[in-house]
């Protein structure tokens, strides 16, 4: 059996909401932010909402491991207190978030989705979560995660599955599941995910949320080990992406820890948003599936709207062909980490880490330090290859998954199929448009474009060129506007 699940209280003791506007957990950050600054609502009565709809909501969706009750309380009474004084306030002054729990909280347990970890408590925040705290945003939880981020679905022996905002018969994607869940039910306005191979998009894109993978180096990744080599980015998920604009610009900026962060110049990506009108000028290119790939006909027919849309906005769409393979040349870098890192845990722990977890570890036992090498040229290789696609052009477009979410219970080494075809490796098949750009740097963000005739989210990936996060997500403000789905809500019994 399961172990029980680490988590403090969910709704013991709150206090009764006060006469307030009605669903508060619908409101973005940014409506919220700008409500509390003017003392229309209280931080109080912003967190009070929150917990309260989370109560409600995660006997069945299941996306948080610990729920923070009396922490979040007490930081949004000290956050009360500050705005009554006249105090200074941060950009998320008063405004929930949580955390997806691979990422470092202090005093409050991280426990990488794996047993072995579940009594693991930081001693301090991971950067991303310490510059948001600086900008008065309130700690609510943290969510659930596959043992240490390791694959596209949102499951693990601590707490059991995550299912799909909008089904429960689907997966909620991952590894950053939990996030995306939470925000699209509105169970939290902001959430700090990862991403290593698509573990924010890929979640983004199933559950009808916006998820960015910014340009390696603008937020700070206080917790990787291989800083040089690294991969994997700590990230903002949100419902719109003026949310994810406000939560980026309190995240990035050089850090002593992150040699990729040093001497990055502040950029304002929360006035690019607002600056927003149209994609007159820009230049997009598309690729519906590189070369020996599959889409299916609902996810492609979602996505030829979306370039009409551009090119109702002002901006030209062009095909660019894509020869493109980068599952093995990931796994080869990626699991090689893996092994590297928690070959003794599993070791020590086998029994209790999940047979996925502990075959993706062993996958790696052959591989050479040759084989390493070869597959880090390679990864060169694919950086210029993307620099190619983007010259002469200011943005690549491309669906972020090949077809809506599996069905829940999906293990990453099963067969997959698209429209009734059998299809292979699931990493290969399902997110080939995710991996390349953890591996090159360039920032790519997923946003919601669609749904699929089961009302499964469609997800839209927009790549731009190194470190042109801000104009990424003016275009992607642009194509917000006019997807008009910001009233889409799954239903919530």
């Amino acid at each position: 059996m399961p172990p029980p699940r680490r988590q403090h209280r969910v709704n013991d003791d709150l206090p009764p909401p006060s006469a307030m506007p009605p669903e508060l957990w619908k409101w973005p950050a940014a409506e919220l932010a700008r409500a509390i600054r003017g003392r229309h609502i209280s931080p109080v009565e912003a967190t009070t909402a929150i917990l309260a709809h989370m109560a409600a909501q995660q006997p069945r969706l299941n996306c948080f491991i610990t729920v923070c009750v009396d922490q979040a309380l007490a930081q949004a009474r000290a956050a009360e207190g500050a705005l009554m004084r006249g105090d200074a306030l941060g950009a998320l002054h008063g405004v929930p978030f949580s955390v997806k729990d691979i990422v470092n909280t202090q005093g409050v347990a991280t426990t990488f989705g794996a047993v072995p970890m579940r009594d693991n408590v930081p001693a301090e925040d991971a950067v991303s979560v310490a510059r948001l705290r600086r900008a008065g945003a309130i700690l609510i939880g943290k969510t659930t995660t596959p043992e240490f981020g390791s694959k596209g679905f949102t499951d693990a022996p601590l707490f059991g599955a995550t299912p799909n905002a909008w089904s429960p018969r689907h997966t909620c994607g991952g590894s950053s599941g939990g996030a995306a869940v939470a925000v699209a039910a509105g169970m939290a306005p902001l959430a700090i995910a990862t991403d290593g191979g698509g573990s924010t998009r890929i979640p983004a894109a199933c559950n009808g949320v916006v998820g960015i993978k910014q340009t390696i180096g603008v937020v700070p990744h206080s917790q990787a080990l291989d800083l040089f080599g690294n991969q994997t980015y700590v990230t903002p998920t949100a419902r719109t992406v003026l949310d994810t604009a406000l939560m980026l610009d309190a995240m990035a900026g050089p850090h002593p820890c992150d040699p990729w962060s040093q001497g990055r110049a502040a950029v304002d990506h929360v006035q690019a948003v607002r600056a927003a009108r149209d994609l007159r000028g820009k230049r997009f290119r598309y690729n519906v599936a590189p070369h020996g790939r599959r889409v299916s006909a609902q996810v492609e027919q979602a996505f030829r709207q979306a370039l009409l849309h551009i090119e109702s906005l002002g901006g030209s769409v062009e095909p660019f062909e894509a020869q493109l393979d980068i599952e093995p040349l990931w796994r080869t870098v990626n699991h090689t980490v893996w092994r590297a890192r928690f070959a003794p845990l599993v070791q020590q722990h086998g029994d209790a880490l999940s047979a996925t977890f502990r075959r993706q570890i062993e996958s790696a036992q052959d591989y050479s330090a040759l084989d390493y090498q070869n597959a880090m040229f390679a990864r060169s290789r694919l950086f210029h290859t993307v620099q190619g696609w983007l010259d002469g052009a200011d943005f690549l477009v491309m669906p972020t998954l090949t077809r809506t979410a599996l069905p829940l219970g999906t293990d990453i080494f099963d067969r997959m199929e698209i429209d009734g075809a059998e299809m292979g490796d699931i990493r290969a098949n399902w997110y080939p448009w995710t991996m390349p750009f953890n591996m090159t740097g360039h920032p790519a963000v997923s946003i919601p474009c669609g749904f699929d005739s089961e009302r499964l989210p469609v997800g839209l990936q927009i790549v731009a060129p190194m470190f042109c996060d801000a104009q990424m997500l003016q275009a992607a403000a642009c194509l917000e506007t006019s997807f008009n789905l910001l009233q889409a809500w799954p239903d919530m019994p």
